[in-house]
């Protein structure tokens, strides 16, 4: 969460909004927005077993958690990209957001008749 608030200048810069959400407490999800300098909004309190359903994110049971699960939405809010994590790594980080999003901002502004590489 901390690597999106350093690239939050960047992403803003293109249009893009982020947005977090976590099964933790209030309390909890305070704190790690204390902790991290957040600005961006964070949610908390989710139920985990309907989150899942939901988006399909993996489960770890015996804490009652999500593994990390990144959208990267379309302005008409269907998903352009998702990624599921089923451990402590494989993030959809803000670089790769914002590769994502200039490359399609290239396609939809090159000039007609020429291809972008």
């Amino acid at each position: 969460m901390a690597d999106y608030q350093t690239w939050l200048p960047d992403l803003k810069q293109l249009g893009i909004a982020v947005i977090a959400a976590s099964v933790d407490t209030q309390e909890n999800a305070c704190k790690s927005v204390a902790t991290q300098n957040l600005t961006y909004p964070v949610g908390h309190s989710l139920d985990y077993q309907d989150i899942s359903r939901r988006t399909g994110a993996f489960i770890e049971h015996e804490r009652k958690i999500l593994h990390a699960t990144g959208f990267l939405l379309k302005p008409d809010l269907t998903i352009h990209v998702a990624t599921y994590s089923t451990g402590p790594i494989g993030r959809l980080t803000p670089n790769d957001v914002s590769s994502i999003v200039r490359l399609s901002l290239a396609k939809t502004t090159a000039p007609q008749g020429e291809k972008t590489c």
